[in-house]
């Protein structure tokens, strides 16, 4: 299991890293501002038998 995957804004288009805690569930949303621009994101963290994907979208 990973313990970092990125997204990218969905304002500034920068790729972001980010931790990821495979103890908060396998289907996890949070609510996190972007390192760059400061706009704050909707990231969405899914963990299955494949792996992790996460993406973001705007708050």
């Amino acid at each position: 299991m990973q313990d970092e995957a990125s997204y990218t804004c969905d304002s500034c288009g920068e790729e972001i890293v980010v931790p990821i805690d495979a103890s908060a569930g396998e289907d996890q949303e949070y609510v996190e501002d972007c390192p760059v621009c400061c706009c704050p994101n909707v990231i969405h963290v899914m963990i299955d038998d494949d792996g992790v994907r996460v993406w973001a979208e705007r708050e």
